[in-house]
């Protein structure tokens, strides 16, 4: 590139001259020699401004400004010299001519190489996924520019809002309204779409992927803008559209204070913290400057787990991996003693429907006096705070698992009523997304291996919530509690199982198979209700619930029994335990519990008539 910007320097003074003069011009003298040893001044020059270190495939403006600047310093320190040397030889206009004719060979040259380069990059991506960018915003932009030097995609067209935008283009890319979305997608033949609106609500953004599902598309997205690092957006950075960005809701801010109150600079014990709650509880609460984290977890490979991610991304908490289950009693009480618990997070509970229906016994070991046991260490080691993650199962039952968590609901209820030593919580919520127990996972294994996808019935509802969203909402109502409350989360609109098995399909890029649509790629597959469960779940047993200041938490008001009535059921429960008694169990739970209304025949592997 020296060499031939050395060729361009002497080429463009002979044209200058001769271009002044209005005929062939040959110099002599000093100013032949000033013609043959300009680029001695030129090419230092444009070294120092950096032409050479450009890299001509990603030619752009600030690539010709640094020409500009070369270029004039150049012809003005050539000028000089030139009238030093041969002051009556050159005509001052020939200084104008030079150096418009340089700015246009040096800079022209390199637009043509990058346009050359930029031909041989669009004909080697012809094999690449044609794509739609959503959103001709600045993310939108800076998008269609990765995508120009990327080998896997190649954008075809621009679709905005914005009326003011329609046929207008950016880059050579034409960008369309919403609703030429079909005519768009059939004239490219476009495989994916990609979502370039960071700064969009949540809401907007559901609207826009809700409106692409009809289309047989791949949707990935662009994170938030504040996952984008100096604004510059890369393709690296765009995920498949997964199911919480559909069913998420716009985020309320939580309340900085009630975060903290029970964990900054606190010892935190988490039970059950190696599973989906449990390891996001940890997760945050290291992040809200715990003093101490215990995690106490029965599942040596699930303590393992959390803890080595725990010892990567903690700061100053002391985080403490103790092997144990709730049911023992000894080892809770030397845990909270010798590390002085101010809080505890309670998540361990066996949580799957159909595994607690036949295995009814273990269920109600873990789940009630798993519960009994960790609520009366806590008042023992006289333990600041105490919160239960309960769920809208407990709510009017229909299998053992619900059953057994509104009987841990009713232990701390009436703990509470009886002491004051520590502050009982209760928060109630549904499924949250990427769980174990989940069929969000379920659903994706299914969809990768081909089909078919299995829902238990076509009318199902469930509500879900992110586990992030229901976490931080859990410490939140664990602050605002007083004791003995029950809170319930806002779990937002109730979504058909059958509608989510449609849009986790469609967002892969696949079509259902059904009867009106027999080419499709994944069929939906009916199994019937599983033992235990219901179509839709419910949040509260009464209509008596009140506002707290956050609008995603309410706090309800709920019967309870005193602490020598349930104490009875309790000594009854665990004699029914011991003998491996489920027809004993399934009364017991329902003189507890009226409204728990089996769903089915008792189906524990060990029972027998």
């Amino acid at each position: 590139m020296a060499l031939f910007d050395s060729i361009i320097v002497i080429t463009t003074l002979f044209l200058s001259f001769s271009v002044r003069l209005g005929l062939w011009y040959y110099p002599e003298g000093n100013l032949f020699w000033a013609f043959i040893l300009s680029p001695v001044v030129a090419i230092p020059i444009f070294f120092k401004l950096g032409l050479y270190r450009t890299v001509i495939r990603y030619f752009g403006f600030n690539a010709l400004w640094e020409i500009f600047k070369a270029v004039s310093l150049y012809t003005l320190i050539w000028s000089l010299a030139g009238f030093m040397v041969a002051i009556e030889g050159i005509p001052r206009s020939v200084i104008l001519i030079n150096w418009v004719l340089l700015l246009l060979f040096i800079g022209g040259i390199r637009l043509l190489a990058f346009w050359y380069f930029s031909n041989v990059s669009k004909r080697s991506n012809l094999n690449s996924k044609k794509v739609i960018i959503y959103g001709a915003g600045s993310a939108g932009r800076q998008l269609s520019v990765a995508l120009s030097h990327s080998n896997e995609y190649q954008s075809v067209a621009f679709i905005d809002d914005n009326n003011s935008l329609h046929n207008r283009k950016i880059g050579g890319i034409k960008i369309y309204s919403p609703d030429d979305i079909n005519i768009v997608l059939e004239g490219f033949d476009v495989s994916e779409v990609l979502l370039a609106i960071p700064s969009a609500p949540r809401r907007r953004q559901n609207e826009i992927i809700s409106s692409l599902e009809p289309y047989p598309v791949m949707v990935r997205i662009l994170p938030g803008v504040s996952s984008l690092v100096s604004g510059e957006v890369k393709v690296q950075d765009l995920r498949k559209v997964n199911i919480e960005d559909l069913l998420g809701r716009d985020k309320v801010s939580p309340d900085r204070s009630l975060l903290h109150a029970n964990i900054e600079n606190k010892v935190v014990m988490v039970t059950g913290a190696g599973g989906s709650i449990g390891s996001e509880l940890c997760r945050m609460i290291v992040n809200l400057g715990a003093k101490k984290l215990i995690l106490f977890e029965q599942s040596e490979f699930f303590l393992y787990s959390i803890n080595k991610e725990l010892s990567k991304i903690t700061n100053h908490s002391i985080v403490v991996p103790i092997l144990g289950s709730v049911i023992n009693k000894n080892r809770l009480k030397k845990t909270c003693l010798h590390f002085g618990v101010q809080t505890i997070y309670h998540a361990a509970a066996y949580k799957h429907v159909p595994m607690v229906e036949v295995n009814n016994t273990e269920g109600v070991m873990n789940n009630i006096f798993g519960t009994l046991s960790t609520a009366q260490t806590a008042i023992e080691c006289s333990v600041e705070t105490f919160v239960l993650i309960s769920t809208d199962k407990a709510v009017r039952p229909t299998n053992t698992m619900g059953a057994t968590k509104r009987i841990a609901e009713l232990v701390l209820q009436s703990l509470s009523d009886k002491q004051s030593k520590t502050r009982f919580t209760m928060v109630r919520f549904g499924n949250v997304l990427g769980s174990s127990g989940s069929v969000i996972p379920l659903f994706n294994q299914q969809i990768k291996e081909g089909g078919p996808i299995t829902v238990t019935d076509k009318d199902i509802i469930r509500y879900f919530m992110t586990i992030s969203e229901a976490v931080e909402l859990v410490i939140q109502a664990g602050a605002m509690g007083k004791g003995g409350d029950v809170f319930v989360l806002d779990m937002g609109d109730p979504v058909r199982i059958e509608d989510l098995a449609k849009k986790m399909i469609r967002l892969s890029g696949l079509e259902v198979k059904n009867d009106s649509h027999p080419d499709g790629d994944i069929e939906i597959e009916y199994t019937g209700l599983r033992s235990g469960e219901k179509l839709y779940e419910e949040l509260l047993i009464g209509d008596n619930v009140s506002k707290t200041d956050n609008p995603l938490i309410m706090r309800a008001e709920e019967d309870m029994l005193t602490w020598d009535e349930l104490k009875s059921i309790l000594d009854k429960l665990n004699q029914a335990v011991k003998d491996c008694d489920p027809e004993k169990i399934r009364v017991l739970l329902i003189k507890a519990v009226p409204s728990f209304l089996p769903q089915c025949e008792i189906i524990d592997f060990l029972y027998r008539k």
